[in-house]
């Protein structure tokens, strides 16, 4: 199954979760008992904090896929090249190596939206997901403002 079909099947499910939840929320408020309405409340807040964080990461990923589509257009999409392991992951010290060379062009061109994209996946090959995340927010961020 494709990412983004995963994510539309997850974000089904969180919507049927949040209006199961957002029920029970309404049901405690209508009791009318002070306890169950100050529940209720706070069951409303997990629905509509969790609404906040999909649409946030599905804004993510249609981003990301704007620009993967772009820098595919001219060309400028990585290779994938890296060795893989027989579990079909990328083999780290591999990704270690080929790291050096994306952040090489990066600090070269810090204004480049499309060498903060090929870092992102630099970090991402390497394990680093938490700042594979971060440079692919600064990738939209430089994209958008030169768009």
């Amino acid at each position: 199954m494709s990412a983004k079909r995963t994510a539309i099947v997850l974000a089904v499910v969180f919507v049927a979760y949040a209006v199961l939840l957002g029920w029970r929320g309404v049901l405690l408020i209508g009791t009318g008992d002070p306890v169950a309405i100050v529940l209720g409340i706070a069951v409303l807040v997990i629905p509509v904090l969790g609404a906040y964080l999909v649409w946030r990461e599905l804004q993510f990923g249609r981003q990301t896929e704007v620009l993967a589509r772009e820098l595919e257009a001219s060309g400028g999409l990585p290779v994938d090249d890296l060795p893989r392991r027989p579990s079909g992951r990328i083999d780290r010290a591999a990704a270690d190596e080929a790291f050096g060379k994306y952040k090489a062009e990066a600090e070269a061109a810090p204004d480049d939206w499309r060498v903060w994209f090929r870092l992102s996946t630099a970090y991402d090959a390497a394990g680093d997901r938490k700042r594979a995340r971060a440079t692919m927010r600064a990738a939209i961020s430089q994209h958008d403002r030169t768009s």
